[in-house]
């Protein structure tokens, strides 16, 4: 019973020892090395509050991404967390050090009361990435936009 449970063991060990490595018998690639996005970016907008919008009104605003690194850097991809939001970008956009880039973020105002929603930007190959959020209160337009007031219409105009 000891030798078959040393025996499992050993198979054990060997399992954890080969799953390090590929098929061709190398270590894996890491995973890419992920980078402080302050100290390559500057983002202005990336907590955008829209304030009271009407439900169902569409919206949009600017976020700017400013390059302060001393290399090209590249806008990569935009997702967003939801259907209701669409961002307008040059995909692989190059920018150079100091240049500013801009992101259009458009909500379509499908939400009633307080929303918040968020949008993830890649740069630099997908090592760098920065989450952005933007939020509002959508309100109902009411149908008109005052009753009628019958009494008016009782008032003679004043030059008859």
């Amino acid at each position: 019973m000891k030798k078959l449970v040393l025996v499992m063991a050993a198979f054990f060990v060997a399992g954890l020892v080969n799953a390090q490595t590929s098929a061709d018998g190398k270590t894996p690639p890491a995973a890419p090395e992920v980078k402080d996005v302050s100290k390559y970016f500057e983002f202005k907008n990336a907590d955008y509050d829209f304030g009271k919008i009407p439900m169902g009104k569409p919206v949009e605003y600017e976020l700017s991404i400013k390059n302060i690194s001393k290399e090209p850097a590249t806008l990569d991809n935009v997702v967003v967390s939801c259907g209701c939001t669409t961002p307008k970008y040059d995909k692989g956009k190059i920018f150079a050090p100091g240049e500013t880039i801009k992101v259009t973020l458009g909500f379509n105002g499908s939400a009633q009361g307080v929303f918040s929603r968020s949008v993830t930007i890649f740069l630099n190959g997908g090592s760098i990435s920065k989450p952005i959020t933007f939020k509002g209160d959508g309100y109902v337009v009411p149908a008109s936009s005052a009753p009628a007031n019958v009494a008016t219409e009782k008032i003679k105009p004043a030059n008859s």
